[in-house]
């Protein structure tokens, strides 16, 4: 299937930040990104609540944490996050709407923006990555629209399906399970060849997967079979699997902090001093299931996620039909070093998440700058 070039190899992953118009036109405009991945989405809106679909950083040290969904982060030690959300509020139609406004606004001599890090100039305009969601039909209406839209924008359009999310009560991540991840690639291979036959189409949107974090080799081993699976499946004829990229690693689910208060003890008190207010804990955040469990990320998350895209890029090498899948790296990368890290396991690209919460989209120019400065 078609690579996906991310030039510089560097962009966003699926977050919070990545929500809005306005957020999306700044990640595209600055040098440094070589692509945009918008935040995962549904066809029709998510139900997100502020009060219940939360995120926080906090001092991977002592595990003091900022208030839930703070407007910044001013404290440095912060490098780690938690969240509780779900998916955007905003349905795919939506999302592309904001890329056609995009892609008109760069057409109308507004400067394409070119990366000074890049040793490779840009061929055309940067990539956008759509990152989707839901059951195995939705997911197939999705690439639909996506496919469409391509024809009506200048950028070349990928679609990230993340099948990873943590946080979804009721619903685990399909990407732990061989059997759900093939039933989603047999029915994306299947549609690749409706659309091959009946447009004619020559060049298609590229697909990508975005995983959990897998910590024991039987949870690999779950991927990579469904991956050969839909290479060898006999219908359709004569194409190979549909994925041309994986995005590793998604948030660590399971994952719980804790806030301490101050309340007045409620037995009676013990001496004539009378009852002093007892420390009490209580987790930092709100979640759907009311218990403040969510996925982890940033600092934290970083050696599971050099570990995953070292793993998965050795096991995709071991089997010809999957070795023209390529891997965006993501977890924990903040700073230059990270990003040569994720690159030396096996990364085509590497995403930022957590970091670009904490610093904004100068986090991208950080990063290239100090690759410039070390002569990359």
């Amino acid at each position: 299937m078609k690579p996906l070039s991310i030039n510089p190899p560097l962009l966003n992953s699926a977050n919070p930040w990545c929500t809005t118009p306005e957020q999306l036109e700044e990640l595209y405009t600055t040098p440094y990104t070589g692509a945009v991945t918008t935040r995962t989405s549904l066809l029709n809106s998510f139900p997100h609540d502020e009060a219940v679909h939360q995120f926080t950083f906090y001092d991977p040290t002592t595990h003091n944490a900022a208030v839930p969904n703070p407007l910044s982060c001013d404290k440095p030690d912060e490098t780690g996050s938690l969240n509780t959300l779900g998916y955007s509020p905003i349905p795919l139609r939506d999302y592309l709407g904001f890329i056609k406004t995009i892609s008109d606004r760069h057409s109308n001599g507004t400067k394409e923006p070119t990366s000074p890090t890049s040793p490779i100039p840009r061929a055309g305009p940067k990539p956008f990555i759509v990152s989707v969601t839901g059951s195995v039909e939705e997911v197939v209406e999705c690439y639909k629209l996506i496919s469409d839209h391509q024809r009506t924008v200048r950028m070349v359009l990928a679609m990230e399906v993340n099948l990873s999310c943590p946080n979804i009560p009721g619903y685990p991540p399909p990407a732990y399970n061989s059997t759900a991840l093939l039933s989603y690639l047999s029915a994306l291979k299947l549609e690749v060849s409706k659309q091959l036959g009946e447009h004619g189409r020559h060049i298609h949107v590229p697909i990508g997967i975005k995983t959990p974090p897998y910590t024991y080799q039987d949870q690999y081993q779950q991927m990579i079979d469904a991956l050969i699976a839909s290479a060898k499946e006999k219908e359709p004829k004569d194409l190979p699997c549909p994925i041309s990229f994986i995005t590793t690693t998604n948030t660590l689910g399971s994952s719980l902090l804790l806030t301490p208060t101050l309340e007045s003890a409620t037995s009676p008190p013990t001496s004539p001093g009378g009852s002093k207010p007892r420390e009490v804990f209580h987790h930092t955040l709100n979640s759907a299931t009311g218990t403040g469990i969510g996925g982890l990320a940033g600092a934290p998350l970083h050696p599971l996620a050099l570990g995953n895209v070292y793993t998965i890029k050795g096991m995709l090498f071991q089997h010809k039909e999957l070795e023209h899948i390529q891997i965006i790296g993501v977890g924990g990368v903040e700073d230059v070093d990270g990003y040569q890290r994720m690159r030396a396991v096996g990364a085509a690209a590497v995403g930022v998440g957590t970091a670009l919460g904490r610093k904004g989209v100068k986090v991208f120019e950080d990063i290239g700058e100090a690759l410039q400065r070390k002569g990359h």
